[in-house]
């Protein structure tokens, strides 16, 4: 009888198998955001042999200036299970959410919310389903789909036809209080990332306009029921509560002085823990916190919210009043860390400041040390600061942060003197050098570091992957009259920042030579692997060329690094797919060693995570192709709305 029931499981184990392991269906690959996936059909063998199996193009290529033109193509799709349609479903910039079928990237169906294109940037990186429980797999939606739009709308719709689902919200449309979340900011607040589903409860951050307003939107958690859209709870990383343990790190009535601290990166949910893992962000002003004097705590953090309640579980704060729009910019990684002999829940936490965290997610114990130092000292008058910032151990502090006038670099001797120039007349003390009315120099910039692609983990080889950015922002605080600030864009690669509510505008350009290319050391991206179990560096590779990026473009790679917006993807064959790039590639790398192994060109900059999947016998690997708006607004770059799916050849 046992060998009976063996032979029964073996064979009934292949069909359960596909549904976890060459499927996709949530935005990061699973709900604790790993990036990772076990099919294993591309190697590093094969890889050289990969090739682009079909496209798909919005049609909502629009370019900066134009109506809506400040668009990111940056989603990444899921794919659903045979039994919700078995459909790639992805979100365009407008939150129009597009169904198409995984083998030939034909369309499927399109929902279009019919969003007001004009207005503050267009962005969606993603949308997630839901299986209810209580419905027959064939009835209407019995699994939806959902996602929230810039216009600040929670939509549900039926995952095989598109069509709305009428019990949530209004005929499967949820309007959030807008007009209360802006407070005097109108369109200042917006959705971008994948909501959280988990326990039947359907959690949403906000992305809130930065450099605009001390007073800008608030940033609230709100939670939901996932089948009604019925209202659950709402938390505000601003405590509104005087007994709120944070509430004496802010000044009295801290709303009437500050804003933002939102969770615009992706959230991480464990269902079993019943806990949600919040990344937030800076409080407004960025740059300016004279009237928010204090910690400021619950922005700049990770906050563990219970699931059922809202209530704070545990939190650590990575940026103690912060001056430098250093957000928590990722998704929090939910995976196991072997750690001295011991196996431990672990939540992973990247950071713009090119930091990795660890901690134990049920306590919020550190899995690897962190230590207070002290920082940089002197700002502008009336300024309040932290004597010290946390750092964890020197192995995870991933970028070299403090630069001077000897670490200039340049393609010749003309340029790298300009920029030894330039660095010896800025003030530069290093990491958390406040800024001031004085140019200064700050390292990393607030592209970080690390950005919302986060960090890519494959447990059982106790490694994870991480982009990182290693440019640094001449920063400058401009006295204004009667607090009104400047413009909000001075040209390409600079820029001149309103902040209303404060004595100063905010004026940010890179630090870059006449040539138009960084003037510290490169590589200026790269992809840096970390041994989890050691928490240390495993190796280092150069993320980028730089050959469409200066005056003239070569005709060939310079493989010197990018600035890189997008993630990493992990397979189990042990390769590392990245965009992300300002060159228009997708690239491939052992995950093992950091050696390159393949590269193709794209349609336009991969700033998006790729995704992988098997249909039939293919494993396709799928990345949105079509630029950041906030890179081309920088650098002037090329935008479209191209998804690519890449595999081998059949």
């Amino acid at each position: 009888m046992k060998l009976l029931a063996g032979l029964i499981l073996s064979l009934l184990f292949p069909l359960v198998l596909p549904l976890q392991a060459y499927g996709w269906q949530h935005h990061a690959g699973d709900s604790g955001g790993t990036k990772f996936s076990e099919l294993s059909q591309i190697t590093a063998d094969n890889v050289d042999q990969l090739d682009i199996a079909w496209t798909y193009d919005t049609g909502e290529t629009v370019k900066p200036g134009q109506s809506g033109g400040k668009t990111s193509f940056e989603p990444t799709p899921i794919l659903l299970p045979p039994e919700a349609g078995g459909h790639l479903v992805f979100c365009t910039a407008f939150g129009r959410a597009i169904a198409l079928d995984p083998a030939t990237g034909e369309e499927r169906w399109i929902y279009d919310p019919k969003v007001d294109r004009n207005g503050h940037s267009n962005i969606c990186r993603g949308v997630s389903w839901w299986k209810d429980p209580r419905m027959e797999n064939q009835a209407h939606c019995a699994n939806r789909i959902i996602w929230g739009t810039r216009d600040r709308r929670l939509i549900s719709v039926d995952t095989r036809t598109g069509t709305a689902c009428a019990g949530f919200g209004q005929n499967g449309e949820l309007q959030l209080d807008v007009k209360a979340e802006e407070a005097q900011v109108p369109g200042g607040i917006k959705t971008s990332s994948p909501v959280v589903i988990a326990g039947g409860v359907l959690m949403i951050g906000a992305a809130v306009q930065d450099f605009s307003h001390a007073n800008a939107p608030t940033g609230k958690v709100k939670a939901f029921d996932v089948r009604t859209g019925e209202a659950r709870w709402t938390f505000s990383s601003i405590p509104t509560d005087p007994n709120d343990p944070a509430a004496s790190s802010w000044p009295k009535n801290p709303r009437l002085v500050s804003g933002a601290a939102n969770a615009w990166a992706p959230m991480s949910a464990d269902e079993e823990l019943g806990l949600l893992y919040v990344p937030t962000s800076s409080p407004s002003p960025d740059y300016y916190g004279a009237a928010r004097p204090g910690d400021n705590r619950y922005a700049n953090s990770l906050v563990a919210l219970n699931i059922a309640t809202g209530e704070v579980a545990w939190h650590f704060q990575f940026v103690h009043h912060d001056l430098w729009d250093y957000d928590t910019p990722a998704q929090p990684v939910l995976t196991d860390i072997e750690r001295n002999g011991k196996t431990i829940a672990a939540v992973i936490q990247v950071t713009k400041q090119g930091f990795v965290f660890a901690f134990n997610r049920l306590t919020g114990d550190p899995v690897y040390p962190i230590q207070e130092q002290p920082v940089p000292q002197g700002a502008v008058e009336g300024e309040w600061l932290s004597p010290t910032q946390p750092f964890p151990e020197e192995s995870l502090q991933l970028l070299d942060t403090h630069i001077t006038a000897e670490d200039a670099w340049g393609f010749t001797f003309w340029d790298e003197g300009k920029c030894r120039d330039l660095i010896g007349s800025l003030r530069s003390d290093g990491i958390f050098t406040p800024l001031s009315t004085e140019r200064t120099l700050y390292m990393p910039s607030a592209m970080g570091g690390a950005n919302w692609g986060g960090i890519a983990v494959d447990q059982k080889q106790q490694i994870g992957v991480v982009n990182l950015n290693n440019l640094a922002t001449i920063g400058q605080l401009v006295p204004t009259v009667a607090g009104k600030g400047g413009e909000t864009h001075a040209g390409v690669g600079s820029l001149l920042a309103k902040m209303e509510g404060t004595p100063y505008a905010m004026k940010m350009g890179n630090l870059g030579s006449p040539l138009g290319l960084p003037c510290n050391k490169p590589p200026w991206g790269k992809l840096v692997a970390v041994d989890l179990k050691k928490g240390e560096v495993l190796w280092e590779s150069t993320l980028g060329s730089v050959h469409d990026m200066g005056p003239v473009t070569a005709p060939f790679e310079i493989s010197l690094g990018s600035p890189n917006l997008g993630g990493p993807l992990i397979i189990g064959s042990g390769l590392v797919f990245i965009g992300a790039t300002l060159d228009k590639r997708f690239r491939a790398f052992d995950l093992k060693t950091g050696e390159k192994l393949w590269t193709h060109k794209l349609p336009f900059d991969g700033n998006a995570n790729p995704m992988t999947y098997q249909q039939g016998d293919r494993q396709y690997v799928v990345i949105a192709t079509g630029g950041s708006y906030f890179l081309s607004k920088m650098t002037g770059r090329e935008s479209g709305n191209t998804l690519v799916a890449f595999a081998l050849p059949r």
